[in-house]
């Protein structure tokens, strides 16, 4: 999410508006903070502006034998969950450890937590589902050293908040701009230097202008090369997670403090393709991590929040035509030029 760079007088203050909600929110009982969010989705919904018909675009994707009517009703559960996100945010600063360990539940953790118990950085491969800063929160504690990336979001006071928010919360954050030395090259020193943690990456869009086109749901996607850019750079494994929503009951609804939780699913343990060219493996390894991360969508499109284009065939086509020229792209060259986002 961004805001104009510079706001006139008398405009809404975006960035106001995020620090009052992080020092209040969490001080309202959770049953009004989940009736007003959902408020705002259903608000938004029926309001149909940009980003709710790109949304329903990109679940149309998702479920193809869809009715029309069923495509609008996961549409606004969609929404729903895009804004049960932001209310949970807010809320999250005021969170005790054993509440955050209460509200996420991590599927077969396999091969992965061994990894981080050697000693390894994990790299992760994450997509807008349900909410990555409570298993990132979650993560800080239960699994190791956390580092990612924020987007750099304007105005500047507004990134600040978002800075603010995701420290406070355990995560090691480096800037996608202005970072010293260059975001990759610090995400690099950070698989290097462990000890055994992860390094989440948001990468179901490409910020960067710079991805890799990949097949996603039968069609051409463009996502961030970062995560696997990295794993070639440093030979660290990397898999995708999947984070989406499940209600709550009995003891572990109490000891949560809220209705909702959230389910961490890792997919495989991926590493370098030996037998593959080298000028090719960021390429062969973004499209498997997708293919993961594609099947925790399937399960819960719902939780999906991408509202945003990703599929090449809802790009102008001239403007994407000068986007791959400028970058020099041909499949799988864009090793190490982008680190993936971290988006609010």
């Amino acid at each position: 999410m961004s805001a104009p760079a510079d706001e006139p007088r008398g405009r809404f203050d975006v960035a106001r508006a995020f620090a009052l909600g992080w020092r209040v929110v969490g001080k309202v009982p959770d049953p009004v903070v989940r009736g007003l969010f959902r408020l705002v989705a259903d608000v938004a919904w029926l309001l149909r502006g940009s980003g709710v018909r790109q949304l329903e675009a990109n679940l149309r994707r998702v479920r193809p034998d869809a009715r029309p009517d069923e495509l609008r009703r996961l549409t606004l559960l969609g929404m729903r969950s895009y804004m049960r996100y932001y209310g949970e945010a807010f809320a999250l600063v005021g969170a005790t450890q054993d509440q955050i360990a209460a509200r996420v539940r991590l599927v077969d953790p396999g091969e992965v937590v061994g990894e981080i118990q050697r000693g390894r950085m994990v790299v992760m491969a994450l997509g807008h589902l349900g909410n990555w800063d409570l298993a990132g929160a979650w993560a800080t504690t239960h699994l190791g050293r956390t580092v990612t990336v924020a987007e750099r979001l304007k105005p500047e006071a507004l990134f600040q908040e978002f800075l603010r928010f995701r420290e406070s919360i355990g995560l090691e954050i480096i800037p996608l701009s202005g970072a010293g030395g260059g975001v990759f090259r610090e995400l690099v020193r950070a698989v290097k230097q462990g000890p055994g943690g992860l390094v989440p990456l948001l990468a179901d869009r490409d910020l960067t202008a710079r991805g890799v086109e990949v097949d996603l749901f039968g069609e051409r996607a463009r996502v961030a090369a970062g995560p696997a850019a990295l794993a070639v750079a440093t030979g660290a494994p990397l898999c995708a997670a999947s984070i989406t929503y499940e209600r709550l009951h009995g003891d572990r609804r109490r000891r949560a403090g809220t209705a909702w939780g959230v389910v961490i699913e890792f997919g495989r343990l991926l590493t370098v393709p030996g037998d593959v060219p080298r000028s090719e493996r960021v390429a062969a390894l973004t499209q498997a991590w997708v293919d993961d991360l594609a099947a925790g969508i399937e399960r819960a499109p719902q939780d999906w929040h991408m509202l945003q284009k990703v599929f090449v065939a809802d790009l102008d086509p001239a403007r994407y035509a000068r986007t791959r020229a400028a970058a020099g792209e041909s499949a799988g060259r864009t090793a190490g030029r982008t680190a993936g986002e971290a988006a609010p």
